[in-house]
């Protein structure tokens, strides 16, 4: 069954994670453009905020406090879409937190809970979703990430629950597409994003987190997601750079290995001593309508390889695509460049 998507300004989209990083700059956008929202997290101070400054602002949202590690706060997102709205056409899976340090620093009890918000309530959602949106179509979102395709080193943990969020989310599809279901399902795949994310997260490193270069600006992932709600994508990589990272797993892994331990395992460390432990998104509620992050170097606003394969011509996508297997060949080809003794390119 053909997959009819509504236009957004139509739409009713129940988001998740809501209160700050993309989340939030999802929200404020769609809102924008016309879309009524329910949002969701376990941040209520945060939530009431955003939904009363897009309420002034002349659009209309409401808010459920939710932790996506239980069910039944899942399923009450659900129903208050359903009481207010009388249903929702797009469902964004888009909570989660990570853990930083080595497997052996990290209790499995924190692997256990960060399994529960990442993986388990993206399941949660998405079965939802997948129920409610049978008989009349619509599109699940799911946020993966690059690391649904590369494991960082330091965020193994993180990059396992991606992992599977890709397993699952294509699983959905296949199921969904068997059973003529008319629904999108897209998986979403942000490189490093200039969000809070490293400082939610759970942090057993010696210094503080941070992401390694390049790092993207949330509203990059916000206009794929926006994008997906009224347009079938199977999936979305946000970022030439973690298209290149991708492209090195499956080209050569071997010396992306070598890559992560000699000079990423570095590269996510900040030059200061992190914050108390027990101040972290992992354990507790960390939302507090905050965008950006602490990402040190120059944030990239946009993305020429995004906004090509969101472009909709076969052709443009063709040449972003061949653009990153380019840039990949420079970098890959850029440590062997010989050098003379000034230091330049010889």
């Amino acid at each position: 069954m053909k997959t009819n998507l509504k236009k957004l300004s139509n739409q009713v989209i129940v988001l998740t994670g809501a209160s700050s990083g993309i989340g939030l700059v999802t929200a404020r956008m769609a809102a924008k453009k016309g879309a009524k929202l329910v949002l969701a997290s376990r941040s209520e101070d945060a939530l009431r905020q955003l939904c009363d400054e897009i309420n002034d602002n002349g659009g209309e949202a409401i808010y459920v406090v939710a932790d996506v590690s239980q069910q039944a706060d899942v399923q009450r997102v659900s129903q208050a879409a359903q009481q207010r709205f009388g249903g929702f056409d797009t469902w964004i899976n888009n909570a989660g937190v990570s853990i930083y340090g080595k497997l052996e620093q990290v209790p499995i009890e924190d692997m256990r809970k960060l399994f529960e918000i990442n993986f388990w309530g993206l399941v949660y959602g998405s079965m939802e979703a997948a129920n409610h949106l049978k008989g009349k179509g619509g599109a699940i979102i799911n946020l993966g990430s690059i690391l649904s395709d590369v494991t960082a080193i330091l965020q193994t943990i993180y990059s396992a629950s991606k992992h599977a969020v890709k397993g699952f989310t294509d699983g959905l599809r296949m199921e969904l597409e068997m059973d003529g279901a008319p629904i999108s399902v897209t998986l979403i795949q942000p490189a490093a994003i200039d969000t809070p994310y490293p400082l939610h997260a759970k942090n057993y490193m010696e210094r503080e987190a941070k992401h390694a270069p390049p790092a993207y600006a949330p509203d990059t992932v916000a206009r794929a997601i926006i994008h997906c709600c009224s347009t079938p994508e199977r999936s979305v990589v946000v970022g030439g750079g973690g298209r290149a990272f991708i492209g090195m797993e499956n080209w050569t892994p071997g010396l992306l290995d070598k890559f992560m331990e000699k000079a990423f395992s570095k590269q996510e460390k900040a030059d200061y001593p992190p914050r108390p432990i027990s101040e972290n998104g992992l354990d507790r509620a960390a939302g507090s309508l905050q965008e950006r992050g602490n990402y040190p170097g120059h944030t990239r606003e946009t993305s020429f390889y995004t906004a090509a394969v969101t472009a909709g011509s076969p052709a443009i996508r063709t040449a972003a695509v061949v653009g990153a297997g380019v840039a990949l060949a420079a970098w890959l080809s850029w440590p062997a460049v010989k050098k003379n003794k000034n230091g330049k390119a010889a």
